[in-house]
């Protein structure tokens, strides 16, 4: 069921997605073996908000598998304003 939006989740739209989404922190990975940062700090910040809703679904060991995409959500998810962002959402 999609919480948001209170209709039936479609698993064929969420395997053509996590497709794609794979493809995109598998980048990610490669760029933090080289930089601690993705780019500039609002480049970073730009994700928290839907990365925290992702962290929360049976999917986030797409993050935690990759060790560098998973130390620098880690960093940039324990910041107290990030913490702050993650209080406040709820699905609801």
């Amino acid at each position: 069921m999609n919480p948001l939006e209170g209709i039936p989740t479609n698993e064929e739209v969420i395997k053509a997605e996590t497709l794609k989404l794979e493809k995109v922190f598998n980048v990610y990975e490669k760029r933090l073996t080289k930089f601690k940062y993705l780019a500039y700090t609002l480049a970073n910040l730009t994700h928290i908000p839907k990365l925290v809703f992702f962290m929360r679904s049976p999917k986030a060991s797409m993050v935690t598998s990759q060790p560098h995409l998973s130390a620098w959500w880690s960093d940039i998810s324990s910041r107290p304003a990030s913490i702050k962002v993650a209080e406040d959402l709820k699905l609801e």
